[in-house]
């Protein structure tokens, strides 16, 4: 369905008084740009420099709240999920490709763009020779460890994997590297696992123990916080749609 069309019967309902868009990225937060609003150089096709706020503006008139799609999950978690009470966390979304929104002093992190931790180097398993799907940097995180990274190596889709599948094991030894990347960078008070390839239950347990044996006690002994250093959305998968409606909600 078309969005106007969405959006008009939306409004039947009542009026707008305000928009959250949150969004898969690249995209440009700087106000000061002219192209803020845009989606920039995403590998995601017919996409690139789309005026995504623009848009909206133009059809709506009304206040936007613009951010990337990690960012409005984090938000929304913040404010009814897994993230209450933290002023430092990070919600990292594994799917079809992967990305990280982090909060800081309460605040959520822009800068010349916004944290793209999809696209960190991580040093390579030794048994993986799968060269990495990212179209920008081939063996990225994301290259290695998103969705259709999982489906290219193995030739199988990820849900027709068995819990015992080695590709678990390799999956969880690379989302650990980014954890233990992001808990040094950043110092957060809990990540949350969120997104499509999450949602298989034995995964997060292998994360953690994997992220244990990689910190190797340099962060103290957190062998007892674990549970809730490195944890699930409790928002599931409305995490992201609920993001954007946290995000329309900002002042």
């Amino acid at each position: 369905m078309p969005a106007g069309i969405f959006l008009a019967a939306q409004a039947e309902h009542g009026p707008f008084a305000a928009l959250g868009i949150a969004s898969f990225g690249p995209v440009d937060l700087r106000r000061d740009s002219p192209t803020y609003g845009f989606i920039t150089s995403t590998p995601k096709p017919n996409w690139t420099d789309t005026d995504l706020v623009g848009y909206f503006q133009r059809a709506l008139g009304l206040p936007i709240r613009f951010d990337t799609d990690v960012n409005g999950a984090l938000m929304a978690e913040r404010r009814w999920g897994a993230a209450q009470g933290m002023e430092n966390a990070i919600y990292v979304t594994v799917g079809t490709g992967i990305g990280a929104g982090v909060m800081v002093d309460g605040r959520l992190v822009h800068g010349a763009m916004h944290p793209e931790a999809g696209h960190m180097l991580v040093p390579r398993h030794p048994s993986d020779p799968f060269s990495g799907a990212c179209p920008y940097h081939g063996a990225c995180l994301e290259g290695l460890a998103a969705g259709p990274a999982l489906q290219q190596r193995w030739q199988q889709s990820p849900q027709s994997m068995p819990d015992h599948h080695p590709a678990w094991e390799l999956q969880a030894h690379y989302l650990a590297i980014m954890c233990v990347n992001l808990a040094l960078v950043y110092s957060p008070q809990r990540i949350v696992l969120g997104g499509g390839v999450m949602e298989r239950e034995a995964l997060l347990p292998m994360v953690r123990r994997a992220y244990l044996a990689k910190i190797n006690g340099y962060l103290g002994d957190q062998h007892a916080e674990m549970e809730s250093f490195i944890t699930g959305p409790g928002l599931g998968s409305m995490a992201g749609a609920l993001g954007a409606i946290a995000l329309a909600q900002l002042p």
